[in-house]
């Protein structure tokens, strides 16, 4: 069985954000980049498939050189080689379009994304790439198994979880639930030397075109200041309740 994970290239949530030319282009600058935290759950459901069943785990990513650091941790966790797409990630369907190519052109019969990443938090890419693939597809996936040519998963819907089964090829789109948080694996030294003897091919993007922009950035409104009401002061208490913060 050949998997494809693709790898989403985000900042870490506890980096510092700030915007430039005129809050039109997010700053990179100082900002630590990581996996995506859903791409690294179903990267790490992919390790399980390799070692229990003899997979073949390949991770890709559309983006710049500045990505591959990105791409040689997920090699050092296990993947077997690594795809780089030369383009910039600029929105969704391009995005997915870039995959879809990398996807015909490997033959892989599994597709393991995140359901989104979360620096965008679209949520598109994973449905995209199945419709052009013409490939089943699985959203909000928090368990799955495989045998032989045919899936098991386990979906998050409103109210409670749905088992559905699916024949390969199939894209999944994970989440938290996909494997334990626990058994997300970090990089020891003998898999980081590993990584940089594998594979990192470098390919240039179709022709495909951008259907949306970014027009402005910004950030959260700054929280207001805290006001502390002594425990026997109920009628202040109302007071601020229903004429500050309007709430009741």
């Amino acid at each position: 069985m050949k998997i494809l994970v693709c790898i989403s290239h985000v900042p870490d949530t506890t980096s510092k954000i700030n915007f430039t030319d005129n809050d039109a282009k997010f700053d990179t600058n100082g900002v630590q980049f990581v996996i995506n935290p859903y791409d690294e759950f179903s990267l790490t459901r992919a390790m399980w498939f390799k070692e229990k069943q003899g997979a073949t785990v390949t991770v890709v990513n559309v983006g710049n050189a500045t990505t591959e650091p990105t791409l040689r941790k997920a090699l050092a966790i296990g993947a077997d080689n690594a795809i780089r797409v030369n383009a910039e990630a600029t929105d969704g369907i391009f995005v997915a379009k870039q995959l879809a190519e990398v996807v015909k052109n490997g033959g892989f019969d599994l597709v393991l994304a995140g359901r989104e990443s979360i620096d965008y938090n679209g949520g598109m890419v994973p449905g995209m790439l199945a419709g052009l693939l013409d490939a089943n597809f699985v959203n909000g996936c928090t368990g799955l198994e495989i045998e032989g040519s045919t899936a098991t998963a386990i979906r998050e819907i409103d109210g409670g979880n749905e088992t559905v089964s699916a024949e390969l090829p199939l894209v999944i789109a994970g989440q938290k639930g996909l494997v334990e948080e626990k058994d997300l694996r970090i990089p020891n030294m003998r898999g980081i030397m590993m990584a940089r003897k594998k594979p990192l091919n470098v390919v240039e993007p179709v022709d495909a075109s951008a259907n949306t922009s970014t027009a402005t950035f910004e950030k959260p409104a700054a929280k207001g200041a805290v006001k502390l009401i002594d425990a026997d002061n109920v009628d202040e208490l109302i007071n601020l309740l229903h004429n500050e913060a309007k709430v009741i």
